[in-house]
């Protein structure tokens, strides 16, 4: 599965993008895989009300189902005016 890191997210993890074998069935699961892999990841992911994900370009809840190849991208909400 390729994940995607975007703007704070990167910056707290050290990278834009990685490809991974994860045996998550969710995102919620992917999140929890993630969190594991160390400091940098745990800050990204400490507060998941300032975090959006995509799934293959798709806005998805932390419920929605992942597949081995999927992508997946976390990003802060955006705004705009």
């Amino acid at each position: 599965m390729k994940i995607l890191y975007f703007a704070w997210l990167r910056q707290k993890i050290g990278r834009s993008e990685e490809t991974l074998d994860v045996p998550a069935a969710n995102v919620a699961g992917l999140i929890d895989h993630l969190r594991a892999r160390g400091p940098g990841y745990e800050a990204a992911f400490r507060d998941m009300k300032s975090i959006r994900c995509a799934v293959n370009q798709e806005h998805v809840g932390l419920d929605a189902k992942l597949g081995p190849n999927d992508e997946v991208a976390f990003f802060p909400p955006v705004t705009g005016g």
